[in-house]
C-alpha cells in the first residue's frame, strides 16, 4: 500500500512540475541545450548588440522618453523573455510600431518633464504587461484574431505615417509642439519656411537614412550600425555641434534600478487605454512573427504562453525604468541570420548592452539626434504595406476601404483612438456576415445530386407544398428578425401553397435566447397558416440548445431529420404515399 502511495505522490509531483515548467520555457531550453549551439548563440548575440544599442536609443527618443531608457527597455525584456518566452529566437525590445501610441500618452502626461515621462511610460508598460499575462493565463490568445489583415494593414500604415512625421522635426533640428500628425507636418513646413531648419542636421540625418535604406538589401550588413557610426564620426570630425547639430549627450552610467512608476495627477484612464492599445499591437505583431519563425524551424509555439512571455517582459521593463516593448521584425531576422539557436542569444545581447552602460556610457555622446530620427524613419518605412492592399482592392474592395478607414482614423485622431476605431470595426466586420448572411431556397436540378440554390439554378424544381430554406449563419439576436422576414418572404413567393417548411440547418452553428423566442413566435405564425416547421441536418449541440430553451414541446423529435433527403422523403411519404419514398441522391 505504501508503494502505491509513493508512486501516486511521485505522479502528482511530476504533474505539478510539468504544469509549472509549462510556464517556464527556459527549463525545457536548458534541459535540451546542446554544447555545440553555444558558439552560435554567443556570436549571434554580439552581432545583435550592434543593432540593439542604436535602435533602442532611437525608439526611446521617438516614444518621448530619454534615450537611455531604450537601453533599459532592451536589457530587461530580453532577460525576462528568455525565462518565460516560448519562441526559440524571438527578439524583444523597443519597437517602432509602439512609438506613436506611447508618445501620444507620454506627451500629454509628462508635460515636458523627463522623469515624469519615464513614470508614465513605465505605467503603460505595466498595464500592457498585466493585460497580456491575464489574457495568456485565461487562454485568450485568440483575441488578436479579431484584427483582420486589412485592418492590421490600416492601423500599421497609419502608425507608420504617424511615426515618420513625428521624426521629421529631428532631421531639421526644429522643435515643435506635438499636435497630431497633420498639424505637426504643417508646423514643420512653417518652421522650414521661416528659416528655422538646420541644414547640417538635415544633411547628417538624410545621409544616414539613405545609407540605411541602401544597405537594407544586404541581410548580413549592419546598415544601421554603419550609418550611426559614420554620422557620429561626422559630428566629431567636423565639429557639427558648433553648427547647431543636436546630439544625444552623456547617458547615465550603470544599470537600471527597480522603481514602481507613478506619476501623480496623471490621466489614469488615458494610461489604461494606451496600455491596452499597445498590448493589442504588441501581441498581434509578436504572435505573427513568432508563428513565422516557428514554422521555419518546424516547431509549434503556444500563443497563450507567448502572451504570458510578452506580458512578463513588459511588466519587468515597466519596473526598471523602461517603456512598452514588443517583438522586433528587424532584429529577429538579424539574430536568425547570425546563427542564433536559442534565447541564449538574447541573454548575450542583454549582457553586452549592460556592459556598454557600465564600461562605456560616453561612447554614444556625439550620436546626432537626426541620425536617430533616420533610424526610426527607416523602420517606419518598413512598416508600410501597399502591395498586398492592391491585391485586396482587386479581389475585395470593401475590405480595402475598411483598411483605409482604419488608416485615416489613426492619422486624424491619433494612434490610440485610431486603434480603438480599428477594434470596433474589427468587431463589426466579424458580426457583419452573421448579421446579414446569405440565405437560399433550395430545389432539385435535373442530373445533379442534392438540393441547390434557386438563385444559382433558376431551372431547379421546387417540391410542391414543401419549402427548403437554408440559412448560412448562426441564429442570434442580430439576425433573428431578418431570418423570420426572409422565411416569410420565401413562403409568399413560393409557386404553390406551402404545407411544410424545412430549415436546412447544417450552416447554423448556434442559437441564443432571442432567436429561440423568434422560432417560438414563427412556429405560432406558421401554424396559424396551416404550415408545419421542420429542421434538417441540425448539429447536435444546436439541438441541445433548443431543448435547453424549452422548445421541445413545439419541436418534437419528429421535426428533426438527419439529412435534407430524409426530410423530403418524410414529407412525400405523407403527401404521396402511393409513390413510395424519394431517394436522397436524386
Amino acid at each position: 500500500m505504501e508503494t502505491d502511495h509513493t508512486a501516486h505522490s511521485r505522479q502528482t509531483a511530476t504533474a505539478a512540475i510539468k504544469r509549472w515548467t509549462r510556464h517556464l520555457p527556459i527549463v525545457t531550453m536548458l534541459r535540451d541545450y546542446r554544447a555545440a549551439w553555444l558558439k552560435n548563440d554567443i556570436i549571434a548575440g554580439i552581432v545583435l548588440t550592434t543593432m540593439l544599442v542604436p535602435v533602442g536609443i532611437a525608439y526611446a527618443e521617438a516614444s518621448g522618453v530619454p534615450g537611455v531608457c531604450g537601453l533599459y527597455a532592451t536589457i530587461v525584456p530580453l532577460l525576462a523573455y528568455a525565462i518565460f518566452g516560448p519562441s526559440r529566437i524571438l527578439v524583444l525590445g523597443p519597437d517602432s510600431a509602439l512609438a506613436a501610441p506611447v508618445l501620444a500618452v507620454v506627451v500629454i502626461g509628462a508635460s515636458g518633464d523627463p522623469s515624469r515621462a519615464i513614470a508614465v511610460a513605465g505605467m503603460m508598460a505595466i498595464v500592457s504587461g498585466l493585460v497580456c499575462v491575464v489574457f495568456g493565463m485565461l487562454k485568450l490568445g485568440f483575441v488578436t484574431e479579431l484584427l483582420s489583415k486589412p485592418i492590421r494593414y490600416g492601423y500599421m500604415n497609419g502608425i507608420a505615417l504617424t511615426v515618420l512625421i513625428s521624426q521629421l522635426p529631428k532631421l531639421f533640428a526644429i522643435s515643435i509642439e506635438d499636435q497630431g500628425p497633420l498639424r505637426d507636418l504643417l508646423n514643420l513646413a512653417r518652421g522650414i519656411a521661416a528659416g528655422q531648419a538646420n541644414w547640417s542636421s538635415f544633411a547628417v540625418g538624410a545621409g544616414s537614412l539613405v545609407l540605411i535604406l541602401l544597405l537594407r538589401r544586404f541581410d548580413k550588413v549592419p546598415g544601421i550600425l554603419i550609418a550611426v557610426v559614420l554620422a557620429t564620426l561626422c559630428v566629431m570630425v567636423f565639429h557639427l555641434e558648433r553648427e547647431g547639430v543636436k546630439v544625444l549627450g552623456t547617458i547615465p552610467q550603470g544599470l537600471p534600478s527597480f522603481s514602481l512608476p507613478w506619476a501623480s495627477g496623471a490621466d489614469i484612464v488615458r494610461i489604461l487605454l494606451g496600455g491596452c492599445a499597445v498590448a493589442l499591437i504588441a501581441f498581434a505583431d509578436t504572435s505573427v512573427l513568432s508563428r513565422t519563425f516557428a514554422a521555419r524551424a518546424n516547431v509549434r509555439v503556444d500563443p497563450n504562453q507567448e502572451m504570458i512571455g510578452l506580458g512578463v517582459a513588459n511588466l519587468a521593463t515597466g519596473l526598471f525604468q523602461g517603456f512598452p516593448i514588443s517583438s522586433s521584425s528587424s532584429r529577429t531576422p538579424v539574430a536568425e541570420a547570425a546563427g542564433a539557436r536559442t534565447q541564449v542569444t538574447g541573454i548575450v545581447g542583454a549582457l553586452a548592452v549592460a556592459a556598454v552602460l557600465l564600461a562605456a556610457p560616453n561612447l554614444l555622446r556625439h550620436l546626432p539626434n537626426s541620425a536617430l530620427g533616420a533610424v526610426v524613419i527607416a523602420a517606419a518605412i518598413g512598416l508600410f504595406e501597399f502591395s498586398d492592399l492592391k491585391r485586396i482592392y482587386r479581389i475585395q474592395q470593401w475590405e480595402f476601404w475598411l483598411s483605409l478607414c482604419c488608416f485615416v482614423g489613426v492619422v486624424l485622431f491619433g494612434a490610440i483612438p485610431g486603434i480603438c476605431i480599428a477594434v470596433v470595426i474589427a468587431v463589426i466586420e466579424f458580426l457583419w456576415d452573421g448579421w446579414r448572411p446569405h440565405f437560399a431556397v433550395l430545389g432539385r436540378v435535373e442530373g445533379l445530386r442534392g438540393y441547390h440554390d434557386l438563385k444559382r439554378y433558376p431551372n431547379a424544381e421546387q417540391i410542391s407544398g414543401l419549402l427548403l430554406f437554408r440559412w448560412d449563419a448562426p441564429l442570434f439576436f442580430a439576425n433573428a428578425e431578418l431570418f423570420q422576414h426572409r422565411l416569410i418572404d420565401a413562403l409568399d413567393q413560393a409557386p404553390t401553397r406551402v404545407r411544410r417548411v424545412v430549415v436546412t440547418a447544417e450552416p447554423v452553428t448556434s442559437v441564443d435566447v432571442t432567436s429561440a423566442d423568434m422560432l417560438r413566435e414563427l412556429h405560432r405564425a406558421l401554424k396559424d397558416r396551416g404550415i408545419e416547421m421542420h429542421f434538417a441536418e441540425m448539429k447536435d449541440p444546436v439541438r441541445d440548445k433548443l431543448r435547453r430553451f424549452e422548445l421541445t414541446p413545439i419541436f418534437p423529435d419528429a421535426c428533426f431529420h438527419p439529412t435534407i433527403g430524409s426530410a423530403v422523403d418524410a414529407y412525400l411519404d405523407i403527401t404521396r404515399p402511393d409513390q413510395g419514398p424519394l431517394r436522397e441522391d436524386r
